[in-house]
């Protein structure tokens, strides 16, 4: 039996991309790539893979994400978990094609009641970070 934590929330930011599934998928899995548009890290696209996203320190953070690659369908979707201060998530990212390009969905779950700071600093960032990829993926030959 298996249970669900309905107290938790997520946040979710969509737009569709005028490019092809390929190149959205390159800013995603590409570490090169990635540090344009989201942080510093040592990702690469292998289930199980154990990475870090980095940016300066702020305040009380030390600026660094723990993930893990939890599941991979190349071109399609990526999940890894994100781990920082304490909280724990998991972000997943959705290609789907479209006449237009690509419908690009990002969802982190997994937000409890008394983590408001940190869901609030999410959908700001995923929203930033979302302009980030578009522009990183507008670039790419």
């Amino acid at each position: 039996m298996t249970t669900t934590d309905v107290s938790t929330r997520s946040v979710v930011v969509e737009k569709v991309f005028p490019h092809s599934p390929e190149k959205v998928w390159r800013a995603l899995t590409e570490s090169a790539l990635i540090e344009q548009w989201l942080m510093k890290n040592d990702f690469q696209p292998a289930v199980g893979h154990a990475f870090s996203l980095r940016m300066a320190p702020v305040q009380n953070w030390n600026g660094v994400i723990e993930c893990q690659v939890i599941s991979m369908e190349q071109g399609r979707s990526l999940s890894y978990t994100w781990s920082t201060m304490g909280h724990e998530s998991v972000v997943t990212f959705q290609l789907t094609p479209t006449e237009e390009g690509t419908h690009v969905r990002v969802e982190q779950a997994g937000f409890k009641p008394d983590q408001e700071a940190a869901y609030k600093g999410a959908q700001y960032g995923w929203k930033n970070f979302m302009g980030g990829l578009e522009r990183v993926v507008a670039e790419l030959p």
